[in-house]
């Protein structure tokens, strides 16, 4: 059964699969002393650019909270969007780990903009209010949405204005910058994105992250012992230091990123001359969300499972992945076209 539930539910693309076997050779040290692992931080430094410091981490929401932790001090916040991954999906982690407070704030399309951290601006500190330092965004957004050039450029502009760091959520960066047909660098580091959490789990690795800081002097030497007590360090590093040089090499992760984007804009073609079906926003990456008769979704999901988005609606979300085919897309689009022809009951 080919799900649209997430990209997290896509197998490991072949040529990531065959980096772990080529890997799986011999001994080598650990803890990342080993020639994947250098080889991989240099590559990223030739992508990113001088000064880069990346650190490889399990899982997002490790990485997350890692990149974060190393900015922070317990008396000072984040601010994030309403529906950030940081603020719903990771179980109050950031606070737990960090004992930081995130000021979240309700947006209709998942994006921050300028006049949005005006009200946390220029504050004089006061020991009775947490202190904002940082700014949290996510590219694309969990709406799937995404900031242009310049929206990017005037928020950090604006928070480097208030002494602020931007950390990017870049769990599915590499969907973003095939859709805004830009480079890595070009998309985050140049346009002023302090750190980075790249994502690779989501483009086609079997897990791994990379925590970015795109000046190594932003975490003052915390990183290292941050991603330990995150309880983020592998031991055998060397896996998932092979799986990023394999994702980078030849532009893998565009390849990927591009064919997911492709394949929602298939289904969206498809969704759109279905009666009874709304697409309910812009469909900029490879994530699609809509609305539908609440009767009909159970069956759907059985045949092709997704998640409910927002039940009051009832919302759902669909998403494509490295490994969607266009007849998969195609069975979904004619299950969804004749579930809608003939409704349950």
């Amino acid at each position: 059964m080919r799900t649209f539930a997430s990209d997290n539910n896509a197998p490991v693309a072949p040529e990531i699969l065959h980096a772990i076997e080529q890997a799986n050779q011999g001994d080598t040290a650990s803890y990342g002393d080993d020639a994947y692992t250098r080889d991989a931080v240099e590559r990223f430094r030739e992508i990113f650019g001088p000064g880069t410091d990346p650190y490889f981490a399990f899982n997002g929401t490790g990485a997350n909270v890692v990149a974060l932790s190393c900015l922070l001090k317990p008396y000072e916040a984040v601010i994030t969007p309403a529906s950030a991954h940081l603020q719903t999906d990771e179980c109050g982690a950031f606070e737990r780990f960090t004992g930081c407070k995130v000021l979240p704030i309700v947006t209709a399309d998942g994006k921050l903009r300028v006049q949005d951290l005006q009200p946390y601006a220029d504050k004089t500190p006061d020991e009775h209010h947490v202190v904002p330092r940082a700014v949290s965004i996510s590219q694309s957004t969990e709406f799937g949405t995404l900031y242009t050039t310049a929206e990017l450029r005037a928020l950090c502009e604006f928070a480097h204005g208030q002494g602020w760091y931007v950390h990017m959520d870049g769990a599915r960066i590499a969907n973003a910058a095939a859709a805004l047909q830009m480079g890595l660098r070009e998309c985050t580091r140049d346009l002023g994105i302090d750190v980075l959490t790249f994502g690779g789990t989501k483009n086609g690795l079997m897990f791994g992250e990379a925590i970015v800081f795109f000046d190594e002097a932003l975490h003052g030497g915390a990183a290292l012992f941050a991603r330990k007590q995150g309880m983020q360090l592998a031991s055998k590093m060397r896996y998932i230091a092979a799986q990023f040089l394999a994702l980078l090499e030849e532009e893998r992760w565009l390849r990927y990123a591009t064919h997911a984007n492709e394949m929602a804009r298939r289904l969206e073609t498809r969704v759109r001359g279905i009666a009874g079906i709304s697409i309910t926003r812009p469909v900029e990456c490879n994530a699609i969300f809509a609305t539908l008769d609440r009767a009909l979704i159970p069956a759907l999901q059985k045949q092709h499972f997704f998640y409910v988005f927002d039940d009051a609606l009832p919302e759902v979300r669909w998403m494509t992945h490295h490994a969607t085919r266009p007849e998969d897309v195609d069975e979904f689009a004619d299950a969804l076209m004749l579930g809608v022809a003939a409704p349950a009951g």
